[in-house]
């Protein structure tokens, strides 16, 4: 236990608090590192209930922990501190397992229960906010069960061989991270976004077996019959849900800063915010001289709203020299997470221990181009099926040709890929987010698909990330076209992807970020809207637009979405390509035995042809730089 929180020492360097010997559940320790946002002085873990017979470790915030207190206070229950993590105790004990449908937050904890009372041996119940903000991996051995926020640490104790998935490899090739609920470590999982896990003490089954208890279709927005049919009614209704969102993720006994870019998303916050509370600290990474450069911009957004303004500016050149600092904070391998690293090493640079991020707006809102792309790759597909394998690998070069010329080198095979093997893929989506789509990723590893949860005699074995695919496929069909979108995009993309990877690297700066656009009764009410309230075509992101006119300049309202992406083509072929021919000709052991002779050369000489983008030669570089660090030794 010690060697796993001294491996997150990162995630809470304020203080460790370990519950280890305790008589009534033998065998059984829990660890925790803090880092101390609510109730400095008292908010210690783990944190018991009056009887001493309900113990919590917690990651993460409760947002309504002010109304949640007030509540079970009325209820009877005693309270010993002002710390939001404080309510999960006695939460669990007046509501039990329904506790989990009265929390609005970010949460990842494990709550131990003795009383023999209510089972015949201790429960342990472990829970994940329902969009998957928070990470809690868990692996079950001859030796135990153990679970933690990061991967890192189940290595750091020895919990789990060093071995890579086959499964989850696959899973990394396809989209450049891997897919929710394995990871890339053999028989180490992801509990999936709003699961739950209860378990008795000691757990002897393989696996445990992950519940949902989160269930948006079934929530209070979902099932209002009086939802808004037209896009000015939602924007008017979701306009005091944004406030409200914003209101309560400021709330915080340290300073709390947001990230401000020339982004809609978070200009949207930056204007909230500064309704909410005077002065309030932004910062905005910035690249002088660079075309990509956002300083001016934000610094617009920052005049208007009178926040505390600062820039932090970063050379190309000192980006390239920290790079290794960067891959280290990565808890799993993904080709994004090093932008994020940045963003959060500029927030820790001016002093802030909260910062607030747009992160969601995009998915929730409308606002990448897989909105339109997957509408015209379901059409190809829809096609395909009526065409004979034999014809539709003779058309494949026509296909290719024609989708190359609306995007990069890569969108020719993500099309052609979707033409030629039309079922390799749970939803035409998928194929938009490709890194190797079916076809060219046979040539770098065998790839495995085993499509859901295996089962033996009742017993759950393993989760596969194709099973958690096909399942959020399914959703997305009884969903209209722009809200199925959104919700792949929630439950792949961003859960696996933009969540973890900022998780990862903002703790690794020992950084709390929080996500107002993504507050649970937020995504509930949008997802339920019909696409008539929720979009307009030609209007980028229309109902965040309609919900906040009157907040933001036309420039901001007007702008075109820019991605924030460093210059990498260039760095690969300059100051990185030594680096990365290095690595290439030396994989790592437990990653080598995986790979197809000459895959990885192949990918290498495409990209110097321009054949290819930067991702996929970076992607595999990563993969095998964190091979080698975690997994190597």
């Amino acid at each position: 236990m010690r060697a796993m929180t001294a491996a997150m020492r990162h995630r809470g360097p304020d203080e460790e608090g370990f519950l280890v010997g305790e008589p009534r559940a033998p065998g059984l320790a829990l660890g925790v590192r803090r880092l101390s946002i609510i109730d400095l002085a008292r908010g210690q873990q783990p944190i018991w209930n009056e009887t001493r017979d309900v113990a919590v470790v917690f990651n993460g915030e409760l947002y309504g922990y002010r109304d949640l207190r007030e509540r079970l206070s009325l209820c009877g229950h005693r309270f010993r501190t002002q710390s939001d993590t404080e309510i999960l105790v006695h939460a669990w004990e007046e509501w039990g397992e329904d506790a989990l449908s009265e929390l609005r937050g970010m949460f990842a904890f494990a709550l131990l229960d003795l009383r023999e009372r209510y089972a015949t041996a201790p429960i342990l119940f472990l829970a994940r906010d329902p969009l998957g903000i928070k990470p809690l991996y868990y692996t079950q051995t001859p030796e135990g069960f153990a679970f933690a926020s990061e991967m890192r640490a189940l290595l750091a104790a020895g919990a789990a061989p060093k071995n890579v998935s086959p499964d989850a490899l696959t899973s990394y090739l396809l989209f450049g991270s891997v897919s929710e609920p394995v990871t890339l470590v053999e028989g180490v999982f992801s509990l999936p976004p709003g699961h739950r896990v209860l378990l008795h003490v000691p757990e002897r089954r393989r696996v445990p077996r992950a519940r949902p208890w989160w269930d948006p279709a079934a929530s209070p927005a979902a099932q209002d019959t009086r939802k808004p049919r037209d896009l000015a009614s939602a924007a008017k209704k979701l306009r005091p849900m944004l406030e409200d969102a914003v209101r309560a993720h400021l709330i915080a006994d340290v300073p709390v800063g947001l990230f401000l870019s020339s982004g809609l998303d978070s200009g949207a916050i930056a204007a909230l915010a500064a309704k909410a509370t005077t002065g309030i600290q932004s910062f905005t990474l910035t690249f002088p001289g660079a075309a990509f450069d956002e300083g001016e911009a934000a610094r617009a957004v920052a005049s208007r709203y009178r926040t505390q303004h600062a820039e932090v500016p970063l050379d190309g050149g000192a980006i390239v020299e920290r790079i290794d600092e960067a891959l280290r904070a990565l808890d799993q391998p993904t080709m994004d997470g090093v932008n994020t690293y940045f963003v959060s090493w500029a927030a820790r640079k001016v002093g802030l221990k909260v910062a607030l991020s747009g992160l969601g707006g995009d998915e929730l809102f409308a606002g990448y181009p897989t909105f339109a792309n997957t509408p015209r790759l379901s059409r190809l597909v829809r096609t395909a099926w009526f065409v004979p394998a034999v014809a539709r690998r003779l058309a494949k070069p026509v296909v290719a040709a024609l989708a190359g010329k609306r995007g990069s080198p890569d969108a020719g095979g993500k099309a052609a890929a979707a033409w030629v093997s039309p079922d390799s893929l749970p939803h035409p989506y998928f194929f938009s987010r490709t890194l190797f789509p079916p076809g060219r990723l046979e040539k770098i590893i065998e790839p495995r698909f085993r499509p859901s949860t295996i089962s033996l005699d009742g017993v759950t074995l393993e989760p596969t990330w194709l099973g958690w695919l096909e399942r959020a496929a399914d959703e997305a069909r009884r969903l209209e076209a722009v809200g199925g979108v959104s919700w792949l995009e929630m439950r792949s993309y961003m859960a696996s992807t933009l969540l973890r990877d900022t998780d990862s690297v903002s703790m690794a700066q020992s950084l709390e970020v929080r996500l107002p656009l993504l507050d649970t009764p937020l995504v509930e009410f949008v997802k339920a809207l019909p696409d008539a309230s929720r979009h307009r075509p030609g209007v980028h992101k229309a109902l965040l637009v309609e919900a906040i006119r009157d907040l933001l300049p036309p420039e901001i309202l007007g702008l075109k979405k820019r991605t924030f992406t460093l210059p990498w083509d260039e760095w690969l072929r300059g100051p990185l390509r030594k680096r990365l021919e290095t690595s290439f000709a030396d994989p790592a052991p437990p990653l080598a035995r995986r790979l197809r002779p000459g895959g990885i050369a192949g990918v290498w000489h495409d990209f110097l042809e321009a054949k290819t983008t930067w991702s996929r030669p970076w992607s595999l570089y990563v993969l095998n730089e964190w091979c080698r660090r975690h997994l190597a030794a």
